[in-house]
């Protein structure tokens, strides 16, 4: 007679060896329709526990309870599919990393909606499961606020929206999948930084073989193509970035870092008020003489989005070491043709401008005719150095075909971003609501 412990065990290793055997084809059948998401796919290990009911990860394991994988497994496989690519999806868009300091529940709901709308756009029967009323609700609100989720996005609008204790119940029945309490637990720095870098070389080599497999990735998964994108894209420095734009050019000013002291405070000791060597009364600086910005007004670019670019841009350029204490400043507002050109030729103009700065025009988009006016400017001599020109805009427009005389940086809103073909000669910027409100907390830094 098998006593009950043998019995115990006996069930506990089928249960395990059939727990992996699930886990085993389901990377398989995912993999033939997903190739590019090979070492995505692998690199988590799949670890039995007691701690979770359903799924979840810290990036590094697939925990996962048995039994509850069984169940689902019974329920079909398309439901085990979109199970595991849902917890991977968290570990490749960075869910983890970006979970601490949050709001967990409205952290954790934005996460799940994001990974479920891109599962839900895959048109894969091996993933297809028709979404819900609910579901549909929440993506069509969403589109109009962005063009491409992201957890960061989705999370701020909840924050911004008044929900329900219904509400919340409905947005968990209809987007919770797996278990996130492994993001919250503590971990090392180095294991942390290690976790990070590894999802960020899967996540890179992820989008470089997306653009290999070309329309084959599009017709998949242009959502997750789109969100991998976003992920990936580089941050920049936007204050750091103006500083391209300005020219070197001797300033009337005490320069302390040529003046030796020593041969000044000898001489006023050898002749009592005579020093051998004086500081130099100029230094030579890098700043902003000429400069333009254009903006967009077509209908498509929101007047609050102009308005918030303007004032940050504005903030950067009237700190002191910003600009030149003469300056010669062109903000044009265009849509399909130039609207307005403001010249400012100092502080207190720029002041006053911003006090009553309202948008011009409401047309289409057409970056051609600004370009046009600005060299008929320098025909003018209206420069004296024109370096660079910003032009804030949604991307949407004909671009000119000739490169321009001066650095030229199209800077685009994320929220209604998609990547575009800008012209090789111009410098791509996106700028992110993040990028906006970081620069507006260090400002008194600067």
């Amino acid at each position: 007679m098998i006593s009950p412990k043998l019995r115990q065990a006996e069930y506990e290793l089928e249960r395990n060896s059939i727990c992996g055997q699930i886990l085993a084809d389901t990377r398989r059948e995912l993999y033939l329709h997903l190739p590019y998401m090979d070492m995505a796919l692998s690199v988590l290990y799949p670890e039995q526990t007691g701690a979770t009911q359903t799924l979840g990860s810290d990036g590094f394991h697939l925990y996962y309870h048995p039994d509850f994988l069984i169940r689902m497994y019974k329920r079909g496989k398309i439901a085990v599919n979109r199970g595991l690519l849902h917890v991977i999806l968290h570990c490749l868009l960075g869910h983890l990393d970006k979970a601490a300091g949050k709001d967990e529940r409205l952290w954790n709901i934005a996460c799940d909606l994001v990974v479920e709308q891109i599962l839900d756009d895959m048109p894969l029967r091996c993933l297809r499961i028709p979404p819900n009323a609910e579901k549909k609700n929440w993506y069509y609100r969403l589109r109009q606020e962005f063009s491409v989720f992201t957890a960061e996005r989705v999370y701020r609008y909840l924050q911004e929206t008044t929900l329900t204790e219904r509400t919340w119940q409905q947005l968990m029945a209809a987007f919770l999948v797996d278990d996130h309490q492994f993001w919250y637990q503590e971990q090392e720095p180095r294991a942390q930084q290690t976790r990070q870098q590894r999802w960020e070389d899967i996540r890179d080599r992820m989008q470089t073989e997306m653009e290999t497999f070309g329309r084959e990735a599009d017709e998949h998964s242009e959502s997750l193509r789109e969100a991998v994108r976003v992920k990936n894209r580089r941050r920049y420095d936007y204050r750091s970035f103006l500083k391209r734009f300005a020219v070197l050019k001797e300033e009337v000013q005490v320069d302390p870092d040529s003046f030796d002291t020593i041969f000044y405070t000898y001489g006023m000791q050898l002749y009592g008020n005579m020093p051998l060597i004086e500081p130099n009364e100029t230094r030579e600086v890098r700043k902003i003489e000429d400069f333009v910005i254009v903006i967009d007004t077509s209908m498509s670019c929101k007047g609050e989005l102009v308005q918030r670019f303007l004032e940050e841009t504005y903030d950067i350029l009237s700190q002191e070491d910003s600009f030149f204490r003469k300056i010669n400043l062109h903000i044009i507002q265009c849509d399909e043709r130039v609207q307005e050109d403001k010249v400012i030729t100092s502080r207190e103009e720029m002041d006053a401008y911003m006090r009553d700065f309202t948008i011009v025009g409401s047309g289409g988009t057409d970056f051609r005719p600004a370009f046009g006016y600005v060299n008929e400017l320098m025909a003018r001599q209206a420069f004296y150095h024109l370096r660079g020109l910003i032009y804030f805009t949604d991307g949407y427009g004909i671009f000119p075909v000739k490169k321009p005389l001066y650095d030229t940086a199209f800077v685009f809103w994320d929220e209604h971003y998609r990547d575009l073909d800008v012209p090789s000669w111009a410098i791509r910027l996106v700028l992110t609501r993040e990028d906006l409100e970081e620069l507006q907390g260090n400002t008194d830094e600067y």
